[in-house]
């Protein structure tokens, strides 16, 4: 086992020798190493290997000029850090950065240095080697750039806990801390590039599209999340391809026959750079122009395909980008670079060869050119003027890709800051303790970057969220010509905010983008002609759902808009036109205090309120008159101010219903009824107990006084308040929106429980039917005492009322109901109202002769004169039966005059006045009327 490891080590420590063998890193020692890994080459020349002899390396072909910028950035930024006063003083940071070749075995190979170096230590290789030249381990890395190699490199530095942060790996699978456990990112996730791809899809209105991916752990993740998105939005995907840059000629040739017969115009690219640039070179070779290009970030600045000879095809593309940063000093930086001077950055030579199309003088490649391996260049110095020569690398206007290597590089920087400033007891570590900045491992590093969180110099918020991706948006940027020198111009056009609320994360400014390069109209990308406003997309079958035809909304249904998938269905208060093309709102119908019948009711309801309220201080003013005494006034209030209530709930029924008012309606006219009729039921039960007592007695007074009629009063109206406590809370009234009639809506009350209301009407009913017995019991009373015959009256009115109401209710929809309750509450608080007190109002106001106390007395005189007749003539009638029963004929029949004396033998000493006296034949009966005052209020 040692020995493979010791294998490992010298494996990674022997770095691979390629083009320009040893010199293929840029290094340099410091207290702390960083590791870099850069693809500086676009990718490795093919070559088949028999194994007749021992493999050679791989050649690196393609110089990247951007990939060499971001290598610059993390130097730049490392010699900023090492620079600073305040940001890891007495700390110098060093670098080891190594060529990927966008590959991933170059990366792995460069990898195992960093892995191998980090073991050094912790092995025993004394007896294979000579360690005294010690490199220190490398406590973090930044890179890779592409997904697929970045999977690779974060497989096997996670093993190790080794710290990694990529500046362009964007890859959603990457996101995986269970298998990932070390990688970080400064990029944003693809997870929302392929929404924001679905959105701008969305945005124009295509649904016939073309997608393109690279066979890769970048590609495929993201062509894969941008399928669910299409899904969802219900777009269709009429070819789904996946790209290499190693495919063979027939395969990229075979992949364009099949987009050139496609329909769809809009092809979606998830690739690389150098994965795409095979099929755009055909693309162009064909000339077929008519294509809408959307690019993702990784290929939409792309230095391989973003050229002038490739415009006539790939104009107006549409691409995404990462949001440009500032890097204060980079500029000159990149302009100062020399091969003579940047002696530690091996890279700088390859850089200014391929720059300036020579080869310096001690190049090996200028060897081969000498032996006829290479092709000729002439020599160069490497003094000659960077600036005067256009080329990728200069282009520093929008620092993308570099301002995420600039991040990443002070992200390490901060989380050493964090170790280095750490207080004991405030750690991060086992028993809050510290890192020992001095001893620190990789692991201890990567645990202080998960906790990072800090403000840079440019004052923005730095922080790695739980699955370590920075937060980031995209930038939306258009491919135009220039009209100075023919380049390509990225315009941009747009931004996506991927933490915006949906339906404001995408904004696009169409009069800056121009199609194919010189049209502002969107192109047609569609399986089908769109359907009319009206219509909707109708599913053919054996076709795509992309494919349909066009279909009328149905009744109540409507599409404003070409195109519509589904029509939608009308609001509940609305209602489709004839063509479907709009809603347009119901007639909403409710009792409304605005129409004549509302009105109509409201001033009925109104004059009740005022002629009660009349009625009530025409008893108040004449409260002492024996007419409102007789009627017990005390009770009379309270009746009038029932009835006041019974008027005023009338009022609750118009309007537009509310739950409130739903819930309050009923109740306040059940008790408002149960109030005025228990009134009524007390006050003639009283007068009626009273009068058919033939001696008023103590035990009447007390009985029948005001404190027991109240307390019968509330008892009555108690019920009924329970009743509609019980309704109100198991089943609550409220209002209801009735749209069983296509173009109105009724506005009503469901009332909850058909049941309760019932239990409301007929426990009133009850109270209705027992007063009218009584009332119709003392109809004889005398007049100035009772209502009878009038309340006899009213209740017949309120039973008619209601009877009718019953069927009238069940019947009738709408405002309608309202209406009928309404018209109900009126006509018999009017016919209580009226039968009740208009005669004695008409008494008080117009006879006044006979509210006295000796009409009343002549009154109650009749009234006894009455009894007491038909009291001896029954007498006289049963003892002239049991005569001729007896004796025969000769009995004498007693007189049937009946007679009033008055003389002096009948003054009555005590109350000085006359007694009269009734005769009746054979005998007479003597009247007072000298009433006492507690019997006179008692009657009163």
């Amino acid at each position: 086992m040692r020995l493979l490891l010791y294998y490992l080590t010298l494996l990674g420590s022997s770095y691979v020798i390629s083009t320009y063998g040893p010199h293929q890193r840029a290094q340099m020692t410091g207290d702390i190493l960083l590791g870099g890994l850069f693809p500086l080459h676009f990718g490795i020349a093919s070559k088949d290997q028999d194994l007749a002899a021992r493999p050679e390396s791989t050649q690196c072909v393609r110089f990247n000029f951007r990939g060499f910028r971001w290598l610059q950035a993390m130097i730049f930024a490392i010699e900023e850090i090492n620079n600073s006063s305040t940001l890891l003083p007495n700390i110098t940071l060093g670098y080891r950065i190594f060529d990927t070749c966008n590959t991933v075995s170059k990366a792995l190979e460069a990898t195992l240095s960093f892995v191998a170096q980090n073991k050094i230590d912790s092995l025993n290789l004394d007896e294979f080697c000579n360690c005294t030249d010690h490199i220190p381990s490398t406590i973090a890395v930044v890179g890779a750039a592409g997904s697929a190699v970045s999977t690779a490199v974060a497989n096997l530095l996670g093993l190790f806990y080794i710290p990694q942060i990529s500046y362009a790996s964007s890859s959603r699978l990457l996101s995986n801390k269970n298998q990932y456990k070390s990688f970080m990112r400064t990029i944003p996730t693809d997870e929302y590039q392929a929404t924001a791809m679905a959105d701008i899809i969305e945005y124009f209105q295509w649904n016939w599209v073309i997608a393109v991916a690279s066979d890769d752990e970048y590609g495929r993740p993201g062509i894969e999340k941008f399928e669910k998105e299409m899904e969802e939005r219900d777009i269709c995907i009429h070819l789904n391809e996946l790209i290499s840059q190693y495919f063979e000629d027939h395969e990229i040739k075979a992949l364009v026959d099949r987009i050139e017969n496609s329909t769809a115009k809009v092809i979606v690219v998830f690739a690389s750079g150098p994965d795409v640039e095979p099929l755009i070179k055909e693309m162009v070779r064909r000339n077929i122009t008519d294509r809408i290009w959307l690019a993702s970030e990784a290929w939409a600045i792309s230095s391989l395909v973003a050229k002038p000879k490739y415009l006539d095809v790939m104009a107006g593309t549409i691409g995404f980008a990462l949001k440009a940063g500032r890097i204060p000093g980079f500029r000159e930086f990149l302009q100062h670079v020399q091969p003579k001077k940047d002696s530690h950055n091996e890279f700088v030579r390859e850089f200014w060869e391929e720059t300036f199309n020579c080869y310096l003088e001690d190049s090996p490649r200028f060897q081969e050119s000498e032996n006829g391996s290479t092709s000729f260049r002439p020599l160069c110095s490497g003094e000659e003027d960077i600036a005067s020569v256009e080329t990728p690398y200069l282009d520093y206007k929008h620092l993308r890709i570099s301002y995420n290597v600039y991040v990443a590089v002070y992200s390490i920087a901060q989380a050493l800051q964090d170790i280095l400033t750490c207080t004991p007891g405030r750690g991060l570590f086992a028993n809050n303790s510290c890192a020992d900045i001095k001893k620190m491992e990789a692991w201890q590093v990567l645990k202080q970057l998960r906790h990072l969180n800090y403000t840079n110099s440019m004052g923005e918020k730095m922080r790695f969220d739980e699955n370590s991706d920075m937060e980031a948006n995209y930038t939306i940027i258009n491919w135009h010509r220039s009209t100075e020198d023919g380049s390509v111009v990225f315009e941009e056009v747009g931004y996506y905010n991927m933490h915006a609320k949906r339906g404001a994360k995408l904004f696009i400014d169409r009069t800056k983008i121009l199609w194919n390069g010189y049209s502002t109209e969107v192109p047609f990308s569609n399986c089908s002609e769109d359907c009319e406003p009206g219509t909707r997309k109708g599913i053919i079958d054996s076709m795509p759902t992309c494919c349909f035809e066009c279909t009328e909304c149905s009744d109540g249904e409507y599409s404003n808009h070409k195109d519509a998938s589904v029509c939608a269905k009308c609001p509940n208060n609305s209602w489709s036109n004839g063509n479907h093309t709009f809603c347009f709102l119901k007639e909403v119908e409710f009792l409304s205090w605005t129409e004549p019948f509302g009105i109509a009711l409201a001033i009925c309801a109104v004059l009740g309120v005022v002629l009660t309220a009349f009625v009530i201080g025409v008893f108040v003013r004449f409260r002492n008159t024996p007419i409102v005494k007789a009627t017990n006034r005390e009770l009379s209030y309270v009746l009038l101010f029932s009835l006041i209530c019974c008027f005023s709930s009338s009022l609750i029924f118009i309007g537009e219903p509310q739950d409130w008012t739903c819930r309050l309606r009923q109740p306040a006219f059940g008790v408002s009824f149960v109030l005025c009729i228990s009134c009524i039921l007390v006050k003639t039960n009283r007068v009626l107990l009273v009068f058919e007592a033939k001696i008023p007695t103590s035990l009447h007074r007390k009985w029948w006084g005001l404190n027991l009629q109240f307390l019968l009063v509330f008892l009555c109206t108690f019920v009924q308040v329970m009743i509609c406590v019980v309704w109100l809370y198991n089943a609550p009234p409220s209002s209801y929106q009735n749209h069983d009639i296509d173009e109105i809506i009724f506005i009503t009350c469901n009332e909850g429980s058909v049941m309760a209301l019932g239990f409301l009407i007929g426990y009133t009913c009850i109270l209705a039917a027992i007063c009218f017995f009584f009332a119709f019991k003392s109809r004889k009373l005398p007049e100035n005492f009772t209502e009878a015959k009038f309340i006899t009256f009213s209740m017949l009115i309120f039973f008619i009322v209601w009877i009718s109401f019953i069927p009238a209710y069940f019947s009738t929809y709408g405002k309608f109901v309202s209406a009928v309750e309404v018209i109900a509450i009126l006509a018999s608080s009017f016919g209580m109202l009226a039968c009740i007190f208009f005669n004695k109002v008409y008494i008080i106001l117009f006879k006044p002769s006979r509210n006295t106390i000796e009409e009343v007395r002549c009154s109650t005189a009749a009234h006894a004169f009455k009894v007491a007749a038909k009291a001896t003539l029954k007498h006289s009638t049963t003892s002239r039966k049991k005569s001729g029963s007896l004796g025969g004929s000769s009995a004498s029949t007693p007189s049937s005059s009946i007679s009033v004396k008055t003389n002096g033998n009948d003054y009555d000493t005590a109350s000085g006045k006359h007694r009269p006296r009734v005769s009746f034949g054979s005998g007479t009966v003597t009247l007072s009327l000298s009433f006492e005052e507690s019997r006179r209020n008692s009657l009163m």
